[in-house]
């Protein structure tokens, strides 16, 4: 809470119930716009936090599906190399049976 000092002419013109009248409310329209510029705030705050959500689904809808298809392709490339295994060492033993 600020502290608020009225001159000497106002608390003189106002008389001290005046002055203290005055200074309440100030004191009020300070603490109702605190009121307002936090709930501002946080609907700011909060409005960009559920774009940065969905910005964040997006992204890791994204990545599964980029992570399935290497995941495909890695599969299909680790069988190519095990026909290619099994061939050789067929060839191989037919070689050394012979």
């Amino acid at each position: 809470m600020t502290v608020i000092a009225l001159p000497k002419i106002l608390t003189d013109k106002l008389t001290d119930e005046g002055a203290h009248a005055s200074v309440e409310i100030l004191d009020k329209v300070e603490n109702e716009t605190q009121k307002v510029t936090l709930e501002i705030a946080e609907e700011k705050f909060e409005k960009r936090l559920a774009q940065l959500d969905t910005k964040i689904e997006k992204s890791a809808a994204h990545l599964e599906a980029k992570i399935e298809n290497v995941r495909a392709d890695l599969i299909k490339w680790m069988f190519i190399f095990w026909i290619g295994q099994v061939t050789t060492i067929t060839a191989i033993l037919m070689a050394f049976f012979k």
